[in-house]
């Protein structure tokens, strides 16, 4: 990093660890201010007119920069990132939740997050029919050229990351509510590492935050917020994975649940956010016919339809002959999230279909 990148880096930071401020007193500021640098430098009566005295105060006292310190030589690492409000590759769809995270901490791939994603989440306590439903989901739901989102949780959450990891080109993004410092459940110490080799992991927690109760269902808003829409695989009533969907419909996301039977307890969950409104799903179908018509900003506008020239050009240059998506990046001028979206669209449009190992083929 440069000295000025470690000076903004270490501002933002610094503006994270004022007490009693939050992410939605942060966005306000950003509002009034426009950057920390200039939050750290406004009078005490501006901020006041914004914040609360004691907050105000607290950021007039100034920045502690050793407190950063141990963040900066975390970023320093391979694969490390902070993600501001202020980055290009901060996430879209966060701008659009009502509490948006001012700061995410990221170890990973960060071109997963401008996939066309999907949440999948789900009982910690699952059955094992409910894990290998999550799995067959997500693997799916990969070749279809969806990132899959969770919360590295056990049970669904896990299986869910293990299922978009079993296809070779599969993305998945973990959100998680500890600092990336920390792994937790310690058990998927080895699932993390293969999601970093494979995707990404991110939280809105500063480094060194230690499993709290109060941050599991905070950071569900952002499993969903990443999301087109949310399948809840198996859950009872009191499932955190109910507070995710509830998350999704405030949002504007799609929600969909997969039924169950009805003496099953680890079923009721998904039978009541049915009852609600839920799309019901017992194929990916269901899910990719509901998503079809949300995957238009993720394509230019000339590429609406089919029979578009940019449709038409892609489809001359895949042929006829299985291609994978590295060879399409390399044929065409597409980033790999807007191939992505433009190869699902025609898939479901049946002028291409998903072959094993990441291939596609012309069929139309």
């Amino acid at each position: 990093m440069t000295i000025q990148e470690n000076k903004e880096n270490s501002l933002w930071i610094c503006l994270q660890n004022i007490h009693g401020l939050g992410g939605q007193g942060i966005c306000k500021l950003l509002q009034q201010f426009g950057s920390p640098e200039n939050i750290f430098n406004a009078s005490h009566q501006a901020l006041q007119q914004v914040v609360s005295e004691d907050v105000a105060s607290s950021i007039k006292q100034g920045t502690n920069l050793d407190e950063a310190a141990s963040v900066l030589a975390w970023l320093e690492k391979e694969n490390n990132h902070l993600i501001t409000l202020a980055e290009t590759h901060y996430p879209q769809a966060l701008l659009e939740i009502p509490d948006p995270p001012p700061v995410l901490y990221a170890k990973g791939d960060l071109s997963c997050l401008t996939m066309p994603t999907i949440a999948m989440v789900g009982s910690r306590n699952a059955s094992v029919q409910g894990e290998k439903n999550a799995e067959d989901f997500a693997y799916a739901l990969s070749e279809q050229g969806f990132c899959i989102v969770s919360g590295m949780a056990l049970g669904i959450d896990g299986a869910a990351h293990r299922g978009a990891l079993k296809n070779k080109q599969g993305r998945t993004i973990a959100v998680v509510g500890t600092g990336l410092d920390i792994v937790y459940p310690a058990k998927h110490r080895e699932l993390a590492h293969k999601i970093v080799g494979q995707g990404l992991i991110i939280s809105e927690f500063p480094i060194g935050t230690p499993s709290r109760p109060q941050n599991f269902p905070r950071r569900n808003r952002i499993i969903s917020g990443l999301s087109l829409g949310c399948l809840v695989v198996e859950a009872n009533t009191q499932s955190g994975s109910l507070i995710t969907a509830k998350f999704a419909a405030d949002q504007g996301r799609e929600v969909f649940a997969i039924p169950g039977s009805i003496h099953s307890p680890m079923s009721k969950g998904c039978h009541e956010l049915i009852k609600q409104g839920a799309k019901l799903v017992d194929c990916i179908q269901d899910i990719t016919n509901e998503l079809a018509p949300h995957l238009a900003h993720l394509i230019s506008p000339a590429s609406e339809k089919p029979e578009s020239s940019e449709y038409t050009a892609l489809l001359d240059l895949m042929g006829f002959d299985p291609i994978n998506m590295e060879a399409l990046i390399a044929l065409t001028n597409l980033t790999s999230e807007g191939l992505s979206a433009t190869l699902l669209v025609l898939e479901l449009e049946n002028k291409i279909a998903s072959l094993p190992g990441g291939r596609y083929q012309r069929i139309g």
